[in-house]
């Protein structure tokens, strides 16, 4: 009989690596998230992946950064940077367009 496999949850402890989204929730993090802190220079992928390839990552490393509060403002400053530029909000102030309505 073939066994199904468990699922990731399931284990009593967890695996030696982590693919990105297991790493993303083991950090508190999202999955879109991950690239983010990579390019970042925060989040180190083991060995020498190509561009499009899946990344893993280090389960003793990732326990260890999820207990650096430092670490952890400095991913969260990372990502919210990120979604700022792409969003167009600059100083904390959204682009607001000159929407004041004249009446005729």
């Amino acid at each position: 009989m073939e066994q199904e496999p468990r699922p990731f949850k399931s284990f009593v402890g967890l695996p030696a690596r982590l693919n990105a989204e297991q790493a993303a929730t083991v950090l508190g993090f999202q999955p879109h998230d991950m690239p983010i802190l990579i390019a970042a220079g925060l989040l180190k992928p083991l060995g020498k992946p190509v561009q499009n390839s899946v990344k893993y990552f280090a389960t003793a490393e990732l326990e260890g950064l999820r207990q650096d509060v430092r670490w952890l403002g400095r991913a969260t400053d990372a990502v919210q940077a990120r979604w700022r530029r792409k969003n167009g909000v600059s100083g904390g102030k959204r682009r607001t367009e000159n929407t004041t309505m004249t009446t005729s």
